[in-house]
C-alpha cells in the first residue's frame, strides 16, 4: 500500500489526482473498493447490507450472427 502524503494547493487538482489514480487500478480493485465502501456505509447506519437484489435481466441484447 502507497502510503505517500501529498499537498495539493487546489481541490481540483487533487480530485484529478484522484481520478487518475483509480484510473489506473485494475477493474476487479476498483469493483472490491466499491463493496467495502458500501458494506462501510452499511455498518454506519446500523443495517444489514444482505439487501434483496434485482433478480432478473433488465434487458436482454441479441448478438447479430456472423
Amino acid at each position: 500500500m502507497d502510503k505517500t502524503l501529498r499537498r495539493y494547493t487546489r481541490f481540483e487538482e487533487m480530485k484529478a489526482d484522484e481520478y487518475r489514480y483509480w484510473q489506473s487500478r485494475p477493474v476487479h480493485e476498483r469493483v472490491q473498493a466499491v463493496s467495502e465502501l458500501t458494506h462501510e456505509q452499511y455498518a454506519m447506519k446500523g443495517a444489514v447490507p444482505d439487501v434483496p437484489r434485482l433478480q432478473r435481466t433488465i434487458v436482454h441484447l441479441e448478438r447479430a450472427p456472423r
